[in-house]
């Protein structure tokens, strides 16, 4: 029986596909085979000895201690691109917000009297006339999944895009729109954009992508949109550019302090993947996922082991997290042959530091290699599947 461990609900359309024959799911077991999350913060958790994976029913993982993980050989996985519709959704939205002044009208009218109401919104709605988003320019930090729907989708509406990702994967960028212009440089993006939309996890080269610096390259009236997470943007900086009448709006799906009284601030509550349909799609993937790594050791969306898949072949398989140095392969087989065991194929493939080998065997495996293959420097987690 595989034990998983459930920090956030989870929706039961993912949870169903671990059989009860095989899978035991519960909040509370301390020394679980797998971890699914959300946004629950790992980073003070104690882990059990027995943990292989954890899924990230998401994209972003800054809630989990990604090294501490690398080091134990537990893979971490993602979502990337199960909640991609409900995000652009919320980016387009937010620029229709922002180019028409909804926020602003919908509290003027809320604000107004009712004696003579009808006169007094006509006499009012001048200062709200707004903009149309056919023409205008939309600059996307960050061609990811998500980077690459919001481009199409602004496209099609009219609207000229220009993204900017010198790590984009070949798997997007056949996704993406040919109407799509490529920026070689963050501040061609800035110069050009009228609305700037961030799609970029939070690392140490993202800490205030949007600083003093590129503000001043921003075309006058622009509108700045944050969903992609807190430390993104400068908001000190921001907030000066947006008193100034150099930015026209801020939307951010991250508000962390009294920044979000401010008027020209449209705050959202982090809803970004807030939709039914996104949660049922990132708790279904990550579900899929990692069931095929307990059981067949196959990685797939994984952020600190290489992606490697491999079809079953022979009578049992190992599964080998271990660390990205010299000789590892030929010791790892060496082990086998001293038992006479036969392999029938084999997967070697790496990521910075850390490795993965998948190893199928004709027949079932002793105990023995199992025991041989740990005591070699630098393995981290061996399985027999």
């Amino acid at each position: 029986m595989l034990n998983i461990k459930v920090l956030n609900n989870i929706s039961p359309l993912g949870l169903e596909k671990f059989s009860k024959e095989t899978y035991s799911v519960s909040k509370s077991d301390e020394n679980p085979d797998a971890i699914l999350v959300r946004s629950a913060k790992m980073h003070d958790m104690e882990i059990g000895s027995k943990l292989k994976a954890i899924g990230r029913a998401g994209a972003g993982v800054n809630n989990i201690p990604l090294d501490k993980m690398s080091e134990k050989g537990v893979v971490v996985f993602n979502t990337p691109g199960a909640n991609a519709n409900a995000v652009k959704e919320l980016v387009i939205s937010s620029m229709l917000l922002a180019s028409r002044n909804i926020c602003q009208a919908w509290e003027y009218v809320n604000n107004l009297p009712l004696d003579n109401l009808k006169a007094t919104v006509e006499d009012g709605k001048k200062q709200y006339s707004g903009s149309e988003l056919p023409g205008k320019t939309l600059g996307i930090v960050g061609l990811g999944a998500i980077g690459v729907e919001i481009a199409n989708a602004a496209s099609m509406l009219g609207m000229d895009v220009i993204g900017y990702d010198p790590s984009i994967s070949k798997k997007n960028a056949w996704k993406i729109s040919s109407e799509v212009e490529e920026a070689l440089s963050l501040e061609e993006l800035f110069s050009k954009s009228d609305f700037v939309s961030f799609h970029v996890p939070l690392v140490d080269a993202t800490k205030n992508l949007l600083n003093a610096k590129r503000i001043k390259l921003l075309p006058e009236g622009c509108v700045v949109i944050n969903m992609s997470r807190d430390g993104i943007v400068d908001e000190d900086e921001l907030i000066k550019a947006l008193d100034a009448g150099k930015v026209k709006y801020y939307v951010t799906d991250f508000p962390i302090d009294d920044k979000k009284d401010h008027d020209r601030v449209i705050a959202l509550p982090h809803l970004g993947a807030s939709t039914s349909e996104a949660e049922d799609n990132c708790a279904m993937m990550i579900a899929k996922q990692i069931k095929d790594y307990l059981e067949n050791g196959n990685i797939v969306n994984s952020v600190n082991y290489p992606d490697s898949k491999m079809p079953r072949a022979g009578e049992e398989r190992l599964a080998i997290t271990h660390r990205n140095i010299p000789n590892m392969v030929r010791q790892i087989t060496k082990a086998i042959a001293e038992e006479e065991a036969n392999i029938v194929d084999m997967l070697n493939k790496s990521r910075g530091d850390f490795a993965y080998t998948l190893i199928d065997i004709e027949e079932e495996i002793p105990n023995s290699v199992i025991e041989s293959i740990k005591q070699v420097e630098g393995i981290l987690k061996v399985r027999a599947l």
